[in-house]
C-alpha cells in the first residue's frame, strides 16, 4: 500500500461524503461516523491523524491489500471517526480478527461512543490498543456495556527518530535478509513474538510476517552480520513522512555486544536516506535495557500505548 498523503484543501471538518455512513449521535455530544473504505477513512481522518503522525502510525499505515487467491474473504473492517460539532476528534480501526486500534483524543466520551457504535453493528473486538489513557477508557466502557471483563497486556512506548546518532566500535555490517535466511528468520521472529507478547502465537504468525517482509518493498527485514547473522531489525507501515522499525531481536547467545543497537541505527539511517523524515519504534516500558538502547541511537519518546484483552464470557 502506498502511504496516504493529504490533498490540498483536505480538512477534517468536511461533511460526510461518498463511502461515509452516519450512525447518529448515540446519546452524547460525539457523533461516531463509519467509513465504508480505507480510502474514505483516511480522507476523513487523515488530517487529524497527521497532527500526531508518530503516535498514529498504525492507523495511518494500515494495509489495504486484496485477499490471496483461494483464501477465505475477511470480514469487513471497522473504520470510524468521532466528530464533535463536525470536527474530527478521534479515529478507530479494526480489521477482524485483530484488536481495535484507537487514536488519541481529549474527549472522554469518545471511547464509550465507539463501543456503542461497534455493538450497534454486532462487532465485538478481541481487545483494544490505544494511547494512555484512551485504551483503558474503552476497556472500561466495553465492560460496562457488555459485562465482558478484560486484562491489561503490554504497555509500550512509541519513540520517534529524525537523526541517527552513529554507533561506533561494533564489528559487522548491515545486510538485507535473503530467501536463504528464511528458516532462521522464522525461528527468530517466533522467538521475538514469544518474548515480546508473552503468549502462545500460531506458528503461522511468524511465517506470514517473514513472508511479507521478504517480498517488500513497503516491508523488509535486515540483519547485522558479523561472521554470520547476529541481530535482526525490520520495517513496515510507511506513513506520509515516517516508517515503523521493528521487530528488533537478538538471539540470547549474541546479546550484550551492541549488535541490536548497531542494527537499529544502520537500518534507521538507511530508511532516512531513502527519503523518510523520521522513523518510529515501539519498546516495552517494562524493559529499561531496550529503551536505553533506542535512546542512545537517537529515538525520543512520543507517547505510551497499552493493550487490553477482553476475556471470554461465561456460558
Amino acid at each position: 500500500m502506498r502511504p496516504w498523503r493529504p490533498r490540498l484543501g483536505n480538512t477534517p471538518t468536511s461533511r460526510p461524503g461518498p463511502g461515509i455512513t452516519p450512525r447518529g449521535r448515540e446519546g452524547c455530544a460525539v457523533n461516531v461516523v463509519r467509513c465504508a473504505t480505507l480510502h474514505a477513512f483516511l480522507e476523513r481522518a487523515g488530517a487529524f491523524l497527521l497532527g500526531d503522525e508518530a503516535c498514529h502510525n498504525l492507523l495511518l499505515g494500515a494495509p489495504s491489500a486484496p485477499a490471496a487467491p483461494g483464501s477465505t474473504p475477511a470480514p469487513p473492517p471497522y473504520l470510524a471517526v468521532a466528530l464533535d460539532a463536525g470536527l474530527v476528534v478521534a479515529a478507530a480501526l479494526m480489521t477482524p480478527p485483530s484488536r481495535l486500534v484507537l487514536s488519541r483524543t481529549d474527549r472522554p466520551q469518545v471511547p464509550a461512543a465507539i463501543a456503542r457504535s461497534l455493538l450497534a453493528i454486532g462487532m465485538r473486538p478481541p481487545g483494544v490498543h490505544g494511547p494512555v489513557p484512551v485504551g483503558e477508557q474503552f476497556a472500561r466502557a466495553w465492560r460496562e456495556l457488555t459485562g465482558q471483563g478484560y486484562e491489561q497486556g503490554l504497555t509500550q512506548r512509541i519513540y520517534r527518530l529524525g537523526r541517527v546518532r552513529p554507533v561506533d566500535g561494533v564489528p559487522g555490517r548491515l545486510r538485507q535478509a535473503q530467501e536463504a535466511d528464511r528458516p532462521m528468520l522464522v525461528r527468530w521472529v517466533r522467538a521475538f513474538l514469544g518474548e515480546a507478547f508473552g503468549e502462545d502465537r500460531p506458528p503461522t504468525d511468524a511465517e506470514q510476517m517473514v513472508g511479507r517482509r521478504l517480498e517488500g518493498p513497503a516491508e523488509g527485514l535486515y540483519l547485522w552480520d558479523d561472521g554470520g547473522p547476529r541481530a535482526l531489525a525490520g520495517f513496515a507501515g510507511p506513513t506520509s513522512n515516517g516508517i515503523r522499525v521493528g521487530p528488533v531481536y537478538t538471539p540470547p547467545e549474541h546479546r550484550n555486544r551492541g549488535y541490536a543497537r548497531a542494527c537499529v541505527a544502520a537500518l534507521s539511517q538507511l530508511l532516512l536516506d531513502r527519503g523518510r523524515r523520521f522513523c518510529v519504534l515501539y519498546a516495552d516500558t517494562a524493559n529499561p535495557t531496550s529503551n536505553r538502547i533506542y535512546e542512545r541511537v537517537g529515538y525520543e519518546p512520543v507517547c505510551d500505548v497499552v493493550d487490553y484483552r477482553f476475556l471470554p464470557t461465561s456460558v
